[in-house]
């Protein structure tokens, strides 16, 4: 079992920046490739970035290439999604998601990831 609580969202200007949290426990990131997702209200669930297990692969959707960056902290058990020049269509509920089985490359399909946070929502005034 994997457990994840997602931290960091809010209410911003457009323009600024927000740093989501992704804090896990049962098992390790270390270990599992993982990802971001969000939904806004009326759309379908969309992945907006994922990391493989080592961190050494990357994917971003292009809405938010060059604006959002993942990371992991290994140490801290924890992922980030940090995300710049925050624009209104930013706006959605943000899950992470792990994709325990997964050995080789990432997923973007929502199917894929066995365990989700709670969500947090992320809200970008104009």
């Amino acid at each position: 079992q994997v457990q994840l609580v997602e931290s960091g969202g809010g209410l911003v200007q457009a323009g600024a920046s927000l740093r989501l949290s992704c804090a896990a426990s049962g098992r390790t990131f270390s270990s599992v490739a993982m990802g971001w997702f969000r939904q806004a209200p009326g759309k379908e669930r969309e992945c907006v970035g994922s990391i493989d297990w080592s961190g050494g692969i990357t994917y971003y959707a292009d809405a938010v290439k060059g604006r959002f960056t993942i990371s992991k902290d290994n140490a801290k058990n924890t992922a980030y999604l940090q995300m710049s020049s925050l624009k209104p269509e930013d706006t959605a509920v943000y899950y992470c998601a792990v994709d325990s089985d997964r050995r080789v490359g990432i997923s973007v399909v929502a199917a894929m990831y066995d365990y989700w946070g709670q969500g947090t929502q992320v809200t970008v005034s104009s």
